[in-house]
């Protein structure tokens, strides 16, 4: 294919067919009539020698080039825009809206200093936080919705950079005044307890359950909770005991009346990763918000 014959707006069309599948809904995506958007078609169509859309009973559907394309387009165009973006990022007057996956773990960590810099420095942006999803459920459509992800599975996000955002240790968890506290920090009184396990959605078991496996040694879980916080709840309100990172329990456990025992066997650490689209690794607003999360996270905010 000659790309002298292929126009910017041409792509951008092809984008929205893409994204679409839908003449009309494609049109009304990138402001066009109906015939603009038909003759553009056709006019791809011509370049591509693909049909690229095809009717199948009443609706149209991606030809298998098509679909190939899709993904790679969408980036290739996200890239152009950055390369175009206005460089300049003023928090104090802009009115941007982001959009960061973050899990429970490390919501009551982050979020309150984040907000508090934000209604410091850019009282006029909007931060949207998505449902945290597990690596294996973010579709790259979720994926390029996002400005930011928090997560330990850092590896497992294609398409974004990472950074270290802080290590932690995890700890044990329990109401004040629980009968026998002081024996969970010896393993006979940790086997013996009651515990509350946490499996997030998109997991098949609490990591702290399979590093127990890998040792031979197997605890007592009565309850399992889809989030950290609801584990925090439940140990509050109970005499369960609840394995969590120990930055969450400072931050919520004087609130919930928890203390904080040392576990009788070291899990090692756990590291929380900052993660960015790759695209926009030098986007100005992106490197602010970045910016904003590490401050938070080192305690500098």
């Amino acid at each position: 294919m000659n790309l002298a014959s292929l126009d910017m707006n041409l792509l951008v069309a092809l984008d929205a067919l893409l994204r679409e599948a839908s003449v009309s809904r494609a049109a009304d995506r990138i402001g066009l009539s109906q015939p603009a958007t038909s003759h553009a078609l056709r006019r791809l169509r011509e370049l591509m020698g693909d049909p690229l859309l095809v009717r199948a009973g009443m609706r149209m559907e991606l030809t298998p080039r098509a679909e190939a394309m899709r993904e790679p387009l969408a980036a290739a165009l996200s890239q152009v825009r950055a390369l175009f973006a206005e460089e300049a990022f003023d928090p104090a007057t802009s009115r941007r809206g982001f959009k960061a996956m973050i899990p429970d773990v490390c919501t009551s960590v982050l979020l309150p200093g984040i907000v508090r810099r934000l209604e410091t420095e850019a009282p006029h942006v909007r931060l949207t936080l998505a449902p945290f999803r597990s690596p294996g459920m973010v579709t790259a459509e979720f994926a390029r919705a996002l400005d930011l992800i928090v997560a330990y599975q850092a590896h497992d996000f294609p398409g974004f950079h990472r950074q270290r955002l802080y290590q932690d240790s995890d700890v044990l968890a329990v109401r004040n005044g629980r009968p026998g506290a002081h024996r969970l920090s010896k393993l006979e009184g940790f086997l013996a307890a009651r515990h509350v396990a946490v499996v997030s959605r998109g997991e098949s078991i609490d990591p702290i359950d399979a590093w127990l496996d890998e040792l031979n040694l197997k605890r007592d879980v009565v309850l399992t909770a889809p989030t950290y916080l609801q584990a925090l709840e439940a140990a509050a309100r109970t005499d369960l005991v609840a394995f969590v990172p120990s930055r969450l329990l400072a931050a919520v456990g004087r609130d919930l009346g928890l203390r904080r025992i040392e576990p009788p066997l070291d899990t090692g650490h756990d590291e929380q990763d900052l993660l960015h689209p790759t695209r926009l690794h030098a986007d100005p607003a992106s490197i602010w918000l970045r910016g904003v999360v590490l401050d938070v996270a080192r305690g500098q905010a």
